[in-house]
């Protein structure tokens, strides 16, 4: 367990521009530096890294952090693995925090179980391959599908055969729990235990290290279900995963797109016959944590799926789970194969050159949208017209408010025959109806940056922090690279929600978070971009903060830079739980902060902040005793000290505006 104060230490140590400079050509920007963003695939630079606040902000994907996330993010590190490197770099050796036994023995067993999980599932996948190489039947099945033994040997594709109980003879003790756990092996009631995959072709499906997470299994003769995946487990959870993501990160830079299929034989298909960009979902409809790591990985998709009705479904929920996250620098597209074809069906008879015509005609996201309505409802009838509306109009209030969403809704008032007027007039009558599974309406998923109400800031009115009701997702979900941190007691715990800060999540067991009032975005907007300010309150400020309302916030920032020592922005972020309301406050405005000068004399706009809410708090407590009645000596001499203080403060304020 990594004590925190060493990570600020460490922070205020190592410059967040240097390290990035490492993978990233960067350039001078006015008071930033510039690069292309290592984590989409741009043409024009818009990842922006502060020297001076210490983080790193891509305008176009989002992807943000500091030092410390920034080689998490690219490199694939853990967190205590990049807090070690850059500790190394600067001369510094990293400490442990005093733990509990209780404490040393919960990390020490998750660091165990995660090792554990991978070396049976490496030796399982060794076995796979042995048993690929002797089984004819297998051999003659995949060249039927037109695949060679290099394509086999570069996804590591293998067979489980036929035995049902052949991983005991690979591992040592088949009553091992662990082989149970990590999804090889079922168990029955009566304690008797078989090989969960048998007779089929195993592909090893891979994390953004390249680490083996899990298996998936296609059976090549009678049986069902066709595929087969591993259960979740400790590693793997298939909302989460993308099959053939890491096999296809490079073509996929190179390509400037990201194509997504439904099955693992359509990726190594595809890759056979040339078109190296493919990914799959893991036989799960597209999460919104699939659309996050595809956005991160290209900012162009084509969904490629199966040309029948349930590829059709298939595509309109990635169409669904895709509204929230839209943006208008990027390009979400499908394309539809004549229904008898799958993608790998398809580049088998025609070939190359023939898909990829397809990929370029294939549909923007707006024309599905548009063309599904319209073919669900009947547009020659009122009812129907009205229908397609009635169905619209949840779909459209998930999306942000973006160029796309206006012509989009411009569109389909054309389609229904209003004037966008009437239409818009339709859709703010009332609150939009909820979807299962999807975030509020105009909000991104949970953990993600929040949406700013006003994208400029002024210290004197607060603008720039959100004043916001928004949803926390669930806890305990794994990181941005699909791996589970460090674990242990205290502000570790925390380690690996820190390898994803940003953009990962699951909109589902939802609860509400406090607002933001005014006053209070002003001083954190102050405390955010000027930590220090934290070293000269003096006890009459902070009873002034511990007593006025709605400040809650503004209290725990201030327990977090003592508690910490954070000096800039990147270590608020790094220090921060980014799964509750402070952490989520601190990502929503990094793109604001970003673009944020210091301020000439930030202890001046402070005091002047404390000042009003001490005013404030004076006329509240005046208001109150005006409703008693001031009916005794007591009341009437508490309301004259009230108003001299008053005053003497109106006074201050006033002066400090002419100076």
């Amino acid at each position: 367990m990594i004590p925190d104060s060493f990570i600020q230490d460490l922070l205020s140590r190592v410059d967040v521009a240097d390290v990035v400079g490492r993978y990233v050509q960067l350039k001078k920007g006015g008071i930033n530096l510039l690069g292309l963003c290592p984590f989409h695939n741009e043409k024009s630079p818009s990842f922006t890294v502060s020297p001076t606040k210490q983080f790193y902000h891509c305008f176009g994907c989002g992807a943000h952090g500091s030092a410390i996330t920034f080689l998490i993010e690219h490199t694939g590190a853990s967190f205590p693995e990049a807090v070690r490197t850059l500790a190394s770099a600067v001369g510094m050796s990293v400490p442990e925090e005093n733990r509990t036994p209780g404490q040393k023995a919960a990390s020490s067993r998750r660091r165990e179980e995660i090792s554990q999980h991978t070396q049976v599932l490496d030796l399982a996948q060794k076995h796979y391959i042995s048993q690929l190489r002797d089984s004819p039947a297998a051999i003659r099945y995949l060249k039927e599908r037109g695949l060679t033994g290099l394509v086999a040997k570069e996804f590591g594709l293998g067979w489980s055969g036929a035995d049902r109980q052949a991983l005991s003879k690979v591992f040592p003790r088949y009553d091992d729990p662990i082989l149970v756990e990590s999804g090889l092996v079922i168990e029955s009631e009566d304690g008797r235990r078989y090989d969960r995959f048998r007779e089929r072709v195993m592909f090893p499906i891979r994390n953004v290290k390249g680490e083996i997470v899990g298996f998936g299994g296609r059976i090549i003769g009678k049986g069902e279900p066709k595929y087969l995946n591993s259960p979740e487990t400790p590693v793997f959870s298939k909302g989460n995963e993308l099959y053939g993501l890491y096999e296809a990160r490079g073509s996929i830079r190179s390509e400037g797109c990201v194509i997504v299929v439904e099955g693992y034989m359509d990726v190594v298909g595809l890759a056979q016959l040339g078109v190296r960009n493919a990914v799959a979902t893991l036989g799960t409809a597209t999460t919104a944590t699939h659309i996050q790591k595809l956005l991160r990985a290209s900012d162009k998709i084509i969904f490629s799926f199966d040309g029948d009705g349930a590829g059709r479904r298939a595509a309109w929920r990635a169409l669904q789970a895709s509204l929230p996250l839209l943006r208008d620098d990027i390009s979400i597209r499908f394309l539809f194969l004549p229904t008898e074809h799958d993608p790998d069906s398809y580049i088998r008879q025609f070939g190359e050159e023939a898909f990829r015509a397809c990929l370029a005609e294939s549909d923007a996201l707006s024309t599905f949208f548009l063309n599904e309505l319209a073919a669900r409802h009947s547009t020659q009838e009122l009812e129907g017209r009205s229908a397609l509306v009635h169905e619209a109009k949840p779909l459209l209030a998930l999306i942000p408010a973006i160029a796309l969403k206006v012509q989009l809704q411009n569109e389909l008032a054309r389609l229904v025959q209003f004037t966008p007027e009437e239409l818009n007039q339709l859709l703010a009558q009332e609150a939009p109806h909820k979807m299962a599974g999807l975030p509020e309406p105009g909000r991104a998923v949970s953990a993600g940056p929040l949406q700013v109400d006003d994208g400029s800031f002024d210290p004197r009115d607060g603008a720039g922090v959100p004043e916001y009701s928004g949803y926390k997702g669930q806890q305990g979900r794994p990181s941005r690279n699909g791996r589970s941190g460090e674990q242990g007691g205290g502000n570790r715990s925390r380690e690996n929600a820190r390898s994803g800060v940003s953009r990962s999540g699951s909109a589902g067991g939802m609860t509400a978070r406090r607002a933001v009032a005014p006053m209070a975005r002003r001083l954190l907007r102050l405390l955010m971009t000027h930590p220090e300010l934290v070293d000269q309150m003096g006890e009459q400020q902070i009873e002034i903060l511990a007593r006025g309302p709605h400040l809650e916030m503004v209290r725990d920032l201030i327990v977090l830079i003592q508690a910490t020592g954070a000096r800039h922005v990147g270590a608020l972020i790094q220090a921060a739980d980014p799964g509750d309301d402070l952490g989520v406050l601190l990502v929503s405005v990094a793109e604001d902060l970003m673009a944020q000068e210091a301020l000439p004399n930030p202890q001046s706009e402070w005091e002047d902040a404390v000042r009003r809410i001490e005013l404030e708090g004076l006329k509240a407590e005046q208001q109150v005793l005006i409703g008693q009645g001031l009916n005794n000596l007591h009341a009437q001499q508490k309301y004259k000290e009230l108003s001299l203080s008053i005053t003497r403060l109106m006074r201050i304020i006033e002066g400090s505006k002419s100076t």
